[in-house]
């Protein structure tokens, strides 16, 4: 699969969004990644369906969601209607008939689903959805705050992931978000993932689009 690169707007200046949505768009980002908190499945608040919904409006560029939220299916088809393209949850947010049942939501908005992991879970937990899914989303920092560093043991989870995909024969990319920077990147390729979180690395960075193609070009 193709290489991409998905800026974490969690590490962008909120007062100017609109403006750095653009540049990294323009810089070469196929994907945005948007972090919704809610102070309950992980320790901190961030933004909700209204910023998803103005995001939606100044750019065409897929709206990567990713949802560390408590109970998601009842929100999921908010966020499909604000405009996300992709809507990520975590295995640990619900049991399992309801993240099916958040499953079924997005799939019958017309949105790809994805399933995100914490570092404490191992990768057999995508097992039973593992057919279903767009995207599978290894968490290589604790979820909750951007710029944390990079989980190294992840390394095996994500080599393991990998390999169920290709042995289910399933069209899912295998995206890793937590302390990713141009020296970790080259690990988690040779891994097997093909979707990249940056936050702190694209959006700190004075060239956003120097920032991206350094990391495409790993």
């Amino acid at each position: 699969m193709t290489l991409k690169i998905a800026p974490s707007i969690l590490s962008a200046d909120f007062a100017k969004l609109g403006d750095e949505i653009r540049e990294v768009s323009a810089g070469g980002a196929e994907y945005l990644h948007v972090d919704v908190m809610d102070g309950l499945f992980v320790p901190n608040i961030s933004i909700g369906i209204p910023v998803v919904e103005s995001v939606r409006k100044i750019t065409d560029i897929v709206l990567d969601v990713h949802l560390m939220i408590d109970r998601p299916h009842r929100y999921v088809r908010n966020f499909c209607k604000a405009g996300a393209d992709i809507v990520v949850f975590h295995v640990e947010a619900d049991q399992p008939e309801k993240i099916f049942e958040a499953i079924d939501i997005v799939k019958g908005e017309g949105k790809k689903i994805g399933l995100s992991i914490k570092p404490k879970t191992p990768a057999i937990a995508f097992l039973p959805y593992i057919d279903l899914l767009d995207l599978a989303l290894i968490m290589t920092v604790e979820p909750g705050f951007g710029g944390q560093s990079f989980m190294a043991d992840q390394l095996d989870k994500i080599a393991a992931t990998r390999a169920m995909i290709a042995e289910r024969n399933v069209n899912c990319e295998l995206e890793v978000d937590g302390g990713i920077t141009v020296d970790t990147a080259k690990f988690v390729i040779d891994a097997g993932a093909n979707v990249l979180v940056a936050g702190s690395s694209v959006f700190g960075a004075k060239d956003r689009a120097a920032a991206i193609q350094a990391l495409l070009a790993v």
